[in-house]
């Protein structure tokens, strides 16, 4: 998800699905949420092993992931949900 407020780009993980999570962020259902909103999902990948899921997360948040991160986010020019 992307901030539509300051361009930060939040990385997370969740079994619901990628728009119902992206509209609790947006009612504020955190602290960071309430600050950093509202969101678009810019991107979303699926995964069937929990361990994936959270080996990715991972990556997204070390130096370089934040760096293919960024650059997924900023080459796809879409919002999902639209």
């Amino acid at each position: 998800m992307k901030s539509q407020k300051n361009g930060k780009v939040y990385v997370g993980s969740t079994e619901k699905e990628p728009q119902d999570r992206v509209r609790e962020h947006n009612q504020g259902s955190n602290t960071w949420s309430k600050y950093n909103g509202p969101f678009i999902l810019k991107y979303f990948e699926k995964y069937h092993c929990k361990r994936d899921v959270l080996n990715r997360e991972s990556f997204y948040k070390t130096g370089i992931g934040k760096q293919v991160k960024y650059a997924i986010v900023e080459k796809i020019n879409i919002n999902i949900g639209d």
